[in-house]
């Protein structure tokens, strides 16, 4: 069943009150700090590959082409990464960061883990690509690649 786009607007706006927000630099320096951390891209394919992504992150889409509707191995695919979701060294939970292009799909995405058990969930509020600036364009203002945070294009 699908839902109508009100109600998917209103799951997107409402942050799950778990859900840690950071800036960028944040989750880089979280990656640098905590080796278990994992840097996961969820964006769709073609935006992972061709407008770049963070050096080290792991693509898992939450929602991609042909038919955009939301990966329902979203959680199973998370799940599979974190080996059990209890980091070796510390014995805590695996940090999860999630990243889109300007931080609006990794809320939905991070709600949804935390909906099903998944602790220590962070989303990187700026994206990869960052918020619009005033001529409508994205890297001006924030974001990974504004920060000059280590990304490849493919």
């Amino acid at each position: 069943m699908q839902q109508n786009p009100k109600s998917q607007l209103r799951i997107i706006m409402s942050k799950h009150p778990d859900l840690k927000d950071l800036t960028a630099p944040e989750a880089h320096q979280l990656l640098q700090q905590d080796p278990s951390a994992i840097l996961v891209d969820i964006r769709s394919f073609m935006e992972f590959m061709y407008i770049g992504h963070a050096l080290g992150s792991v693509h898992v889409p939450w929602v991609d082409e042909p038919d955009w509707t939301v990966n329902e191995d979203f959680v199973t695919d998370i799940r599979k990464l974190t080996l059990g979701g209890v980091s070796q060294v510390a014995g805590k939970p695996v940090p999860i960061i999630l990243i889109c292009r300007s931080g609006k799909r990794t809320i939905e995405a991070g709600n949804t883990l935390i909906d099903e058990g998944i602790t220590n969930v962070f989303h990187v509020s700026e994206g990869f690509e960052g918020d619009l600036d005033d001529q409508h364009q994205r890297g001006n203002i924030n974001g990974w690649r504004y920060h000059n945070l280590p990304w490849r294009q493919s």
